[in-house]
């Protein structure tokens, strides 16, 4: 479904490869980076988070170099969809961003997220730092050790890799074409299975 939309897409936009994003400016700034299966679905609950500055959709974690849209969802790249999220620590935790990023994604599901299937749309945090690493598995543990989901947790904890921003027509696609994003988000079933596994559903 997600390629069939991205296909009508890509015919009206360019599908150009971007460099490897740069390190955000400002020393008030900081970076988080998240797979959370569909990146145009991770973008909206952190965009509306207090302290967010911005998000950005694109590809990381793989063995190819500038990757396209077209060669990651066709898998054997390595890369998932991620997104970026640029933050202000004085405003807003990474304690805080783990939890919406937990909370809009099934991380129990080790072959894919919801209706999208593949190594390319599988879960991780992706930390920058020590500090990030070292809270994003006692975030992990904690949430395996209150039994909150049935299933055990699969999201890795990885090490930041090259982060290229995905081409421009993916970027606040939930903004720009918003009936399209409703019927993806819907008939792909994500809110329905978040529901189902913490109880609440999520903004998006």
């Amino acid at each position: 479904m997600k390629r069939a939309l991205v296909a009508l897409l890509a015919l009206a936009c360019s599908s150009g490869t971007a460099e490897p994003a740069k390190p955000v400016a400002g020393d008030a700034a900081a970076v988080a980076i998240f797979a959370g299966g569909c990146f145009w679905c991770m973008e909206p609950p952190f965009d509306q988070l207090p302290g967010v500055l911005a998000t950005t959709s694109g590809y990381t974690g793989g063995r190819v170099e500038k990757p396209s849209y077209e060669q990651v969802s066709s898998g054997g790249t390595g890369h998932r969809e991620a997104v970026q999220v640029e933050y202000d620590p004085a405003r807003v935790s990474y304690a805080q961003l783990l939890d919406v990023f937990w909370r809009n994604v099934d991380p129990t599901d080790a072959g894919g997220q919801f209706c999208d299937r593949g190594e390319q749309y599988t879960t991780a945090i992706f930390t920058t730092t020590e500090a990030q690493a070292a809270e994003a598995k006692a975030a992990k543990a904690k949430l395996e050790q209150s039994h909150v989901l049935k299933q055990p947790v699969v999201t890795p904890v990885l090490p930041a890799a090259p982060f290229y921003p995905a081409e421009d027509y993916h970027q606040d696609y939930y903004e720009k074409n918003p009936v399209r994003y409703k019927f993806y988000r819907n008939g792909c079933g994500r809110d329905r299975v978040l529901e189902g596994l913490w109880g609440a559903a999520p903004a998006h």
